[in-house]
């Protein structure tokens, strides 16, 4: 019995020694930093945090997100997962990109991931961690960004050649360049539309010639989504694309209860992410965030990670469009044969 006793101790102080060796560590960690959408927000950070979730059954990683409710949020937030040891940042947004920076300079040995920004960000007359984050590159910071302009393009075609009223619009949650690039982009391609067809449709809510539209200062109010498409609505559009988050929600709902307006979604695939509003939605422009916060994931854990630029594009799948509802078979041949021209050159977004 003695025996027994002494060989059950020696199990124990073996297993209490390899975990202390590391034979019991933890998990990978990785975490988001959302941007002031919300984790909830059936777009952006939603799809972006569907990257980490997917880690998280696939790669067998810990995954989790803080939240955002103001910009003075994002720096608190990022501090307190670096204080937890977070193997992996993920901050999902061109608001952190300053805030980002900062931190990812102050710890050179932790790994980041931002959406839709990129380093050395700083123009002339920038202050560094003001203004700007950093005027050189950061080893430590994956920039993931996303061609959306070349999506957008293939739905402001698609919206060009569906229109009844002969307008459609677009307007965007905050001025910023990662909601312009849409709005760029959906213009040109009713232009293109409009140049090949004869025909003269109209954009309401931005101008590429003037760099300037309509926005709602926020990606949170429902409020301003409704009131947003009401006026476009009465101004002629018939098809609208809001590049503002869960505001665009906003902009669904009243195109359902009124059946004056067709939405196309952004980010996602809003016939999944916001299935109730299927029946007004004719299409969403795709920016595969979750495929691209995974993969740097996977880089991490692996042991891949490098710091510098992924740019998603129409040829390697980082950006796409959803079906178009109700399309013909010549709008959907068109539109296969403008993707690829997109890709191989043949067609330009614009400058």
């Amino acid at each position: 019995m003695k025996k027994l006793y002494s060989v059950i101790a020696l199990l124990i102080v073996a297993s209490l020694a390899l975990s202390a060796c590391g034979g019991g560590s933890s998990a990978f960690k990785v975490a988001q930093v959302t941007d002031l959408g919300g984790i909830n927000d059936k777009s952006f950070n939603a799809t972006a945090y569907a990257g980490i979730e997917r880690a998280v059954a696939e790669l067998g990683v810990e995954g989790k997100y803080l939240e955002s409710t103001q910009q003075s949020d994002y720096n608190k937030n990022i501090q307190q997962l670096l204080d937890e040891g977070t193997d992996l940042i993920v901050t999902v947004g061109f608001l952190l990109g300053v805030d980002t920076a900062t931190a990812a300079k102050a710890n050179p040995d932790q790994k980041f991931t931002i959406v839709d920004y990129a380093y050395p960000d700083c123009f002339p007359g920038a202050e560094e961690g003001k203004t700007c984050g950093s005027s050189v590159d950061l080893p430590n910071v994956l920039g993931l960004t996303f061609s959306t302009d070349q999506a957008a393009f293939l739905a402001g075609y698609a919206a060009a050649a569906t229109t009844k009223t002969g307008k459609v619009a677009t307007f965007g949650g905050i001025n910023i360049p990662p909601v312009t690039i849409f709005m760029k982009g959906f213009e040109a391609g009713v232009n293109h539309y409009n140049q090949g067809m004869g025909a003269a449709v109209e954009v309401l809510g931005w101008s590429t010639a003037a760099n300037d539209g309509s926005f709602t200062g926020n990606f949170t109010s429902l409020d301003d989504g409704r009131s947003f498409a009401e006026s476009l609505v009465q101004e002629g559009a018939d098809i609208i694309m809001p590049v503002a988050g869960p505001v665009g929600l906003g902009s669904a709902a009243y195109c359902q209860e009124t059946a004056s307006c067709m939405i196309i979604g952004v980010d996602t695939d809003w016939t999944v992410s916001a299935s109730e509003y299927t029946d007004v939605i004719l299409t969403s422009v795709l920016k595969n965030m979750d495929v691209a916060v995974f993969d740097a994931t996977k880089a991490a854990v692996d042991g891949t990670f490098k710091g510098g630029i992924y740019s998603g594009t129409l040829a390697n799948n980082g950006v796409g469009l959803a079906a178009v509802k109700g399309a013909s078979a010549e709008l959907t041949a068109a539109l296969d044969k403008l993707k690829a021209d997109l890709i191989s050159g043949a067609v330009s977004v614009g400058p």
